[in-house]
């Protein structure tokens, strides 16, 4: 199952668990579309795998299954693998 981590690994910004602007990689490494489309075009810095658009949990399975909570941000911030 997902973690649904809550924020991009970059910039820190915010990604709720229905946020379109999250993306993913495999392991599921996660960013905003911002980070992931610009200065990572589209590969994770990590595994250089593929980002993708995170899915979205359903309510009643979200209020189940929760999102974590916890924050993973690199403080030097991204390069592109």
């Amino acid at each position: 199952m997902l973690e649904l981590r809550p924020c991009c690994e970059c910039c820190g910004t915010d990604l709720p668990p229905a946020s379109p602007a999250a993306r993913i990689c495999s392991f599921e490494c996660t960013f905003c579309a911002t980070c992931a489309e610009g200065v990572l075009r589209g590969r994770c810095p990590n595994c250089a795998g593929e980002l993708v658009r995170r899915p979205v949990r359903p309510a009643d399975r979200l209020a189940k299954f929760p999102a974590s909570t916890e924050r993973k941000v690199k403080p030097q911030g991204c390069v592109a693998a």
